[in-house]
């Protein structure tokens, strides 16, 4: 592992920084830390709003802290600088940039003068090694969208410092350089605000009396499919219809003694809690009411169901338990039974399996405490479908709100494997794209860019969350 020294701040730290700390030495590194010498940056007006949201979320990652504490542990392999103005002549620096700012305060005022989604960038000796761009699941309180941006800063330290330890640390493209704006926090974050608010009143007013809503669809067809033609075109999707007491979203399909089964992941608005249940497809060609067949004291979503050594397994997200469960079918379909907890103290959401030359691979996107479960990419692998389970070298692999959480199994086309991707630029479920697998192996993980799904008369909504197929039926779900 790599010895790190971080420097910080005499004054004006923040909590994430110290988080960072607890995450590198939590990944076995060897982290020390000392204070630069000069002022930090002015954040007044957004150390004022923190405070007051405090007083209903309590403290933010963004929230004023002690300083790191002192001490240097030997002579470091890297250095990460928070400060943006230190340099040691024959150890390599890595500096972190926000939104093209080069400190925290500074970045997020720009985030509020230019509009744009948050981008990061890290930086080695000044060449950009790594960027992300995380997803804000809330943009309506400032503390939270800031627990987003600082929890994938860490994310994308941690990723380049594993990076940096396995020699894989190296250059990429650099972006347009984005024209930053001179502006003060207030002036910017009042409008910010006011946006939020009138957005949560829009989406009220549209949704009635459900706090959220689903809709998973299906459709019978022969030949190619949304997964080949990248639109949402051809046959019309039938919507499986709710009684209005509950949603249904997160669609899998598996073909078996002739019929097709839909699970899906069932969320009664009296409970707050997800089932998984099934349905059948009939003669008619439509899908039953759905029944039941899973049901835990904690959230069950995402029932990816398969096949493998003639038995039927389904590997449900389970991250509210912090747990990831291997079910075996007893009856399929409707009883199923806890076979292995593959992960236990993981926040681990819709994992994926991949089986590839012999070894077993589960992706998906791992939280860290804060922060969005739907921007942070993470790979563990296995010798056989019960484990053990380890992770990647490199975890993890991707900061990303458009191209880190699957939204359905593996697709093959020909040679190639397609992942699909949730797009979480603008919402949560707001599109998906399909991104092609380059490279899986212990040395690494790579995928194309996501191509995203367009929109298309077969299916009248924004943009789908969940795309998947068995035989000649595919399913999809969206927001509703």
């Amino acid at each position: 592992m790599t010895n790190i020294l971080i420097i910080g701040h005499i004054a004006g730290s923040r909590r994430w920084e110290n988080e960072l700390l607890v995450r590198l030495n939590a990944a076995g590194h060897v982290v020390s830390s000392c204070r630069a010498p000069g002022p930090a940056p002015i954040a007044r007006g957004l150390d004022g709003v923190l405070d007051i949201e405090s007083r209903r979320f309590g403290p933010s990652l963004a929230s004023p802290s002690e300083p790191l504490p002192s001490g240097i542990a030997g002579p470091a392999d890297l250095i990460i600088d928070l400060t943006g103005t230190f340099a040691r002549p024959g150890t390599p620096v890595l500096t972190l940039e926000f939104c093209g700012r080069s400190t925290f305060p500074a970045g997020v005022t720009e985030m509020l003068a230019s509009g744009r989604l948050p981008e990061l960038a890290v930086r080695l000796d000044g060449v950009t090694v790594a960027r992300g761009r995380p997803m804000l699941s809330d943009r309506l309180w400032l503390s939270r969208s800031c627990n987003d941006l600082l929890a994938g800063a860490i994310s994308l330290v941690a990723q380049s410092v594993a990076r940096f330890s396995e020699g894989e640390l190296v250059p990429i493209a650099d972006s347009p350089a984005p024209t930053l704006r001179n502006s003060g926090f207030i002036r910017r974050y009042l409008p910010f605000f006011s946006k939020g608010l009138v957005d949560r009143a829009v989406q009220k007013l549209r949704l009635g009396r459900r706090p959220f809503y689903w809709q998973v669809a299906y459709r019978l067809i022969e030949g190619p499919g949304v997964a080949e033609t990248g639109q949402l075109d051809g046959t019309q999707f039938t919507v499986l219809a709710d009684d209005g007491q509950r949603f249904y979203a997160d669609p899998f399909v598996i073909e078996r003694d002739g019929g097709h089964y839909l699970f899906v992941e069932e969320f009664p608005y009296a409970t707050g809690r997800g089932v998984i249940s099934v349905a059948e497809l009939g003669d008619d060609g439509s899908f039953g009411v759905p029944r039941v067949v899973l049901e835990e004291a904690h959230h069950l979503s995402y029932p990816q169901v398969f096949a493998h050594a003639g038995e039927i397994f389904m590997i449900p997200e389970s991250a509210a338990a912090r747990e990831l469960v291997l079910y075996r079918a007893a009856q399929f379909p409707d009883r199923w039974v806890r076979d292995t907890v593959l992960m236990t103290g993981k926040d681990f959401n819709d994992a994926t399996l991949l089986e590839s030359d012999g070894r077993f691979w589960l992706l998906g996107t791992e939280r860290f405490g804060y922060g969005s479960a739907s921007d942070t990419m993470a790979v563990y692998s296995a010798p056989s479908l019960r484990g053990p389970w380890i992770a990647h070298a490199l975890n993890p692999i991707a900061v990303d709100h458009s191209a880190a959480r699957p939204g359905g199994a593996f697709i093959r086309q020909g040679d190639a494997l397609v992942l699909p991707v949730q797009n979480g630029s603008r919402a949560y479920g707001g599109g998906l794209g399909l991104m092609r697998l380059d490279r899986l192996d212990d040395r690494d993980v790579r995928f194309t860019p996501p191509r995203p799904i367009g929109p298309g008369p077969a299916w009248a909504r924004a943009g789908i969350h969940t795309l998947n197929r068995a035989g000649n039926v595919e399913v999809v779900d969206s927001a509703g």
